[in-house]
């Protein structure tokens, strides 16, 4: 039973977390495509508060819960090769929400990349999602 209820909680907090990671990137892309100066200030400040009071405690929640989950069912699934995939995506999801951190930071000197770069970039998140959910769900290996 203790099973079930961190598992809620866990997508819970995933939900949370990938709502952060798929939107900021989009004011990333917002962001750069402004040229007002009032707007970029606003813009700095909405990512900001979006990735130190949502995105930051959701994904320290994930991380949290998920390796309680990890340590609760181990037994059934670590000799698996799809939760090896799932964890090196978790990985490179961190290593993105990282780095939009520094990218908020990089705004405050300036435009850090095009508006071109951030549409692409704003698809990473997406693509991580997916292939998570088809490691949890189908879990083809």
């Amino acid at each position: 039973m203790l099973y079930l209820w961190v598992k809620t909680a866990h997508i819970f907090a995933i939900v949370a977390w990938m709502a952060g990671l798929l939107y900021l990137p989009r004011l990333f892309v917002y962001h750069s495509a402004t040229p007002e100066p009032e707007f970029r200030t606003r813009f700095t400040e909405y990512e900001s508060l979006l990735y130190r009071r949502i995105m930051r405690p959701a994904m320290i929640a994930t991380l949290v819960l998920g390796f309680w989950l990890l340590h609760l069912g181990w037994a059934g699934f670590g000799s698996s090769s799809w939760i090896w995939i799932k964890l090196l995506a978790v990985a490179l999801l961190l290593g993105y929400h990282h780095y939009c951190g520094a990218l908020i930071r990089r705004f405050q000197n300036g435009n850090p990349h095009s508006e071109r770069f951030f549409r692409i970039f704003n698809e990473g998140p997406a693509v991580m999602l997916i292939l998570i959910l088809i490691m949890v769900v189908v879990k083809p290996f």
